[in-house]
């Protein structure tokens, strides 16, 4: 981490870190809706031909079935200006989720901590880490995880996409809230255990193992929510979140955005004149398993189910002046795995006995290490207007977070996005961590991480 990002994000940020790892920022507070305002940017940031996919050890892009996108909107009059962004790729973590955000900051003439960067988490993407591209970069015979040119003119894009849309601002008088659900297509991933409450198996985002599919669908979340931004009687942007894995089938090279991806861009063309984003919430043991045998047919069968949910959702929404808004802030720094040992990690990063996994695997999670170790945390942020709550989460969160997130804002409505800051990677309850099973294996923090997470959930929500 070099110390020119992070001197300038802890600026920004809440400065020092409470002694439980948790700390607040001021809220700001909108006291009339006719101080706000909003205005929505798209850019493309379809991965190019030979661009590593999903950490490098997937098949690299080699052509495009559909564009992948980077769709927000800045919120001006609550306080300095908020930005929100939701992206079609795998990730972004440490070092480059500070450069996404600062980049979006500066555009907007905001600071970092009041702007949101979260993945949809397709696989044939970047996980963008520039921490450990230069780790694989120094080997000289490992595939790129993302190429700091194309990333470099990804920000270029944003921050001119962010400035224009400022200019065509438009303001915000109503809120909409509305659920629609989603079916046969989220189920939990972790439903085979044995008598000892162990992880026998896990039903991924495919799977064609019969007993395994006939399994219940297990804890979910099974509703989509979706929130809209009115202009008078118009719609100018609508807010969609659903938490599953998004990947119905991946690895053979072809950039794409997926279901959830087309789901959202059927709906783009419904309302040409509404923006639409989605946001994958905390679906890191929730996936499509159950209804998909990965063929691929099954795509836009599962974009269809989505696109019902979202729908749905639309045709449920419930609109109102807008009151108060304010954004709110916490940060953690969770305490990595005991089992990760920086000079360790090195060693399998330089040993070409190694598959391609397991060298650009560890060079994650020794950039996770630099990171925690500079001190750089993870910043958890909130949008509440009314008592409507944008909630943005780190990295693959398990989905009890975001049942527990609704559970603790009573009478809120609480629509979460995760996969924001990538770096910890997994991020499983406590609970889950004697279990075992995948999810756990590339989980780099250690259990107390459901502690730092929920604490900071509570305060903003």
């Amino acid at each position: 981490m070099s110390e020119f990002p992070r001197r300038r994000f802890l600026q920004a940020s809440s400065g020092m870190l409470t002694a439980l790892g948790v700390s607040g920022l001021p809220a700001a507070v909108l006291g009339s809706s006719s101080q706000l305002s909003i205005a929505p940017f798209r850019i493309d940031v379809t991965t190019p031909n030979g661009h590593g996919c999903c950490g490098g050890w997937i098949k690299p892009i080699e052509a495009v079935d559909d564009a992948q996108e980077a769709i927000g909107f800045v919120l001006l009059g609550a306080g300095k200006p908020i930005v929100v962004c939701a992206v079609d790729w795998t990730g972004i973590l440490n070092q480059t989720h500070v450069k996404w955000r600062t980049a979006m900051a500066e555009a907007a003439g905001t600071t970092p901590d009041r702007a949101a960067v979260q993945c949809v988490h397709q696989h044939n993407a970047p996980f963008a880490c520039l921490d450990a591209q230069r780790l694989v970069a120094e080997q000289g015979d490992l595939p790129n995880i993302m190429l700091p040119d194309f990333f470099e003119q990804c920000l270029d894009r944003l921050r001119s996409a962010i400035s224009a849309a400022i200019l065509r601002a438009v303001p915000v008088t109503h809120i909409g809230q509305g659920k629609g659900r989603v079916s046969e297509v989220a189920a939990n991933r972790r439903i085979h255990q044995g008598p000892d409450g162990k992880i026998l198996g896990m039903r991924g985002s495919a799977c064609t193992d019969p007993a395994l599919r006939a399994m219940t669908e297990g804890l979910i979340d099974p509703w989509l929510r979706t929130i809209a931004f009115y202009s008078g009687e118009k719609k100018v942007v609508c807010c969609h979140y659903y938490a599953t894995h998004p990947m119905s089938y991946y690895g053979d090279g072809r950039a794409s955005s997926d279901f959830p991806g087309l789901a959202r861009k059927q709906r783009q063309q419904d309302e040409p004149a509404t923006t639409h984003l989605y946001f994958t919430g905390c679906a890191g043991n929730v996936a499509a398993g159950k209804y998909n045998d990965g063929t691929k047919g099954m795509r836009a069968i599962l974009a269809r189910r989505v696109y019902d949910g979202i729908v749905a959702a639309d045709g449920d929404l419930k609109r109102e002046p807008v009151d108060t808004a304010e954004w709110r802030t916490a940060d953690i720094l969770p305490t990595p795995r005991g089992t990760l040992n920086a000079s360790q990690l090195a060693a399998a990063i330089a040993n070409k006995q190694n598959a391609v996994v397991g060298r650009n695997r560890p060079a994650f999670e020794l950039a996770w290490l630099q990171r925690v170790e500079a001190k750089i945390p993870i910043v958890l942020s909130c949008l509440q207007i009314n008592d409507i709550s944008m909630l943005h989460l780190p990295a693959e969160s398990f989905v009890e977070y975001q049942l527990r997130a609704q559970e603790l804002a009573t009478g809120r409505f609480v629509a979460t996005a995760a996969y924001g800051d990538g770096g910890p990677w997994y991020i499983p309850v406590k609970e889950a961590y004697p279990q075992g099973g995948y999810e756990v294996s590339v989980a780099f923090s250690e259990p107390e991480i459901d502690d730092d997470l929920t604490a900071g959930i509570r305060k903003i929500v």
